[in-house]
């Protein structure tokens, strides 16, 4: 069996650090991290020679982030700055002539759409819409001839101005209480008021758009999806007629919604007129992401199979049009695909999936099925054809997103952006290195180890243990914005984590391993992983680790507290379950924990409880730093303070961090900082500053 693996990337993928001559580099930092520029959605040109893109700027005075649209031509000459309003400019749509741009600002004091010609500045921006309610996911019909969002509106609102009163009506109405029914009275870090994402479309002449029409009106669900979903949930067919969309229905009484995962795609005419129409009933799991092929013949999504279920395969459909009948595309390939690109001629569709550590670039082949990869290292995003060639981001754990191109065949890989390179150049980053073991069951498992800064192999260091979450997840070769190994690496520590069964790209099985076993193959996987990379790197200092992990990584870290006492000497555990009971019943996507334990808990409550952290407090004794975020509703955040109760009643050093503005991620700048000033602090305290430990 394949042991051993590494792969050093090559200098253009890697980013190499340029050290400027006049001052030496100095560690990475969390601030570091924040103050890279953060780049997305690249928009080419209709005639694939210029390309507009969102790049993001880190305020820190104002503690957030704000967007700007940049201009470059396709070789990476002549980036332009389109916009530096104070406001933030997002998703930016090109006319269908190349003359001007649609894009999203909230520079009038809500979200609309606005316009600027090509070239253009502020100055010259225009607004298009002036509506009463905040304005999401632009689409640009490719004749130009409609403009599609979304807005949030109550269902049974005939008009926005029926929205608008009632809104105001709640403001006077004299008292805070809400009341509900069923559904998803809360999802993620928010309290619903019953509104809810619909789809409008507003016919279009030139800069100005007409009265938007509801197409989905009285149609309780959320289009786009929440918390999530985007415009890649719906697509104009080419001739402009109509809309398909994804929507899953809150069923019965409005209730059925925490507990389906069957989003189904319709279809619906421009005008408005008809109601939609339920092309995928017949599957009672995730159908989304349609888009149609260049012909308008064909309609690919993504399907998944089993109700239910969140983190199963999504596969190629491809619909024909004008049947109904459909195939799935490269049915035998392992794996989970993440969009559907087409190329000009239709032949070819070009997706992302996660691989072994890594997320590629694929074409696959429409008419055999078959895959390869274009770009095989780093993580990929926001695929695009421009001309001859695709577009899309790049990143990877030493360097934040960069715009890049390729020929279809894989060659000629270019990048066309470099505006983290000065940042870059002043930093000392770690290096990492990819390696494999024999894990649960004999199979083959994944990992990487990021050296410290400064390394030297003559020494020992300290190991920052992290755990992803998920489960069905992965940490993988990608630069990440909460979770990044160089924050360790630049305070003098080694980083190892461990695609454990559950975690993705290494086949569904492998991913489906994890069901009703959160305890037991994912921990024998991290154990076996820690023993692999001890042996493999002998300066790595076993004695002195700490584990961290968020959400299922934070049950990890509990579940290690009991089941693995002696592997750490200090534990970080944020936003982690700690009791399965109450997790289930407080949770919002009910789906979720009934699909991993089995069912719902009184019909299974012994496999809840098999494997609960809260079972075996007794056995608890090593420090834990324990966070959660105030606005958490998929792990509320009494898991947090169960968790630390627990640990202050049996004596054992631990420390409570609360966020009361965070949800289940910290996303504040400041927040952050203090995130990460606090977690090293407390490796510091028990892995730097502590006495050696004794012998057993």
């Amino acid at each position: 069996m394949r042991t051993e693996i590494l792969v050093m990337l090559s200098v253009l993928m890697m980013g190499a650090v340029v050290v400027g001559a006049a001052e030496a580099p100095r560690p990475f930092t969390a601030r570091d991290m924040h103050a890279m520029q953060r780049l997305s959605n690249p928009q080419p040109s209709p005639d694939g020679r210029r390309l507009v893109y969102v790049e993001r700027t880190t305020d820190f005075a104002a503690n957030k982030g704000r967007n700007d649209l940049w201009l470059i031509d396709l070789d990476g000459s002549n980036p332009t700055r389109l916009t530096s309003d104070v406001a933030s400019d997002t998703e930016p749509r090109w006319a269908p002539d190349g003359k001007g741009l649609y894009f999203l600002s909230t520079r009038s004091g809500s979200s609309q759409v606005w316009w600027m010609p090509i070239p253009g500045t502020d100055k010259d921006a225009v607004q298009v819409t002036h509506l009463p309610l905040d304005v999401s996911n632009l689409l640009v019909a490719p004749d130009g001839s409609h403009l599609a969002f979304s807005l949030e509106v109550f269902p049974d609102c005939p008009t926005l101005a029926c929205t608008v009163e009632r809104l105001a009506a709640a403001e006077k109405r004299g008292t805070s209480a809400r009341v509900y029914d069923g559904g998803f009275y809360r999802h993620w870090d928010t309290w619903s008021d019953g509104r809810r994402n619909h789809l409008f479309v507003a016919p279009l002449t030139g800069t100005k758009a007409g009265e938007p029409v509801d197409l989905v009106p009285g149609m309780l669900a959320d289009v786009p999806s929440r918390p999530f979903g985007g415009a890649e949930e719906w697509a104009f067919s080419p001739d402009s007629k109509t809309l398909v969309f994804a929507a899953r229905l809150a069923g019965i009484k409005n209730r059925e919604e925490p507990w389906s995962t069957n989003l189904d795609l319709y279809e619906v005419a421009v005008d408005g007129r008809g109601a939609p129409r339920n092309l995928t009933a017949d599957n009672r799991a995730t159908d989304t992401q349609p888009v149609f092929s260049p012909d308008g013949k064909t309609l690919a999504y993504l399907k998944m199979r089993r109700p239910g279920f969140e983190a199963d395969r999504y596969w190629i459909a491809l619909r024909d049009v004008a049947s109904g009948d459909e195939r799935i595309l490269a049915s035998t390939w392992d794996r989970s695909s993440d969009g559907v690109v087409f190329s000009p001629d239709g032949k070819t569709i070009y997706t992302t999936a996660f691989d072994i550590g890594q997320v590629p670039l694929f074409a696959i082949d429409v008419a055999t099925g078959a895959v390869r990869k274009v770009v095989a290292e780093g993580s990929v995003h926001d695929i695009r054809v421009a001309g001859d060639r695709l577009v899309f981001g790049l990143d990877h754990l030493r360097s934040p997103v960069e715009l890049h191109t390729v020929k279809p065949d894989g060659t000629g890989l270019k990048q066309i952006t470099a505006v983290n390179r000065e940042r870059l150049a002043g930093l000392l980053l770690g290096e990492p290195e990819q390696f494999s073991f024999q894990g649960a069951g004999g199979d083959t498992v994944w990992g990487w180890v990021v050296k410290p800064v400064n390394f030297d192999p003559s020494k020992k260091y300290p190991i920052a243990f992290l755990i992803h979450g998920g489960p069905q997840g992965s940490f993988h070769n990608e630069f990440h914005y909460r979770w990044n190994p160089q924050t360790y690496a630049g305070a003098g520590y080694a980083s190892i984590f461990i695609d454990f069964h559950g975690s993705l790209g290494y086949g569904q099985d492998f991913t489906d391993a994890i069901r009703r076993d959160w305890g037991g193959k994912p921990l024998e996987d991290l154990q076996k992983g820690m023993a692999a990379a001890l042996q493999r790197y002998p300066w790595l200092d076993g004695d002195r680790a700490c584990a961290l992990g968020a959400s299922y990584g934070g049950y990890m870290v509990a579940w290690i507290a009991s089941q693995w006492a002696d592997g750490f000497r200090c534990l970080v555990n944020h936003d982690g379950t700690f009791d399965q009971r109450m997790m289930y019943y407080g949770t919002e996507e009910i789906w979720f924990p009934e699909w991993e334990h089995g069912g719902p808990y009184w019909e299974n409550a012994d496999h809840f409880e098999r494997q609960n952290p809260v079972r075996f407090v007794d056995r608890w004794k090593t420090p834990m730093l324990v966070i959660h975020g105030g606005l958490d509703y998929r792990i509320p955040d009494n898991q947090g303070i169960g968790a630390f109760n627990a640990l202050q009643r049996r004596g054992i050093p631990s420390r409570f961090v609360h966020f009361p503005d965070e949800n289940h991620w910290v996303l504040k700048p400041g927040n952050s900082i203090f995130w990460h000033e606090t977690v090293l602090g407390w490796l510091d305290q028990w892995l730097k500053d502590a006495p050696a430990r004794p012998a057993p």
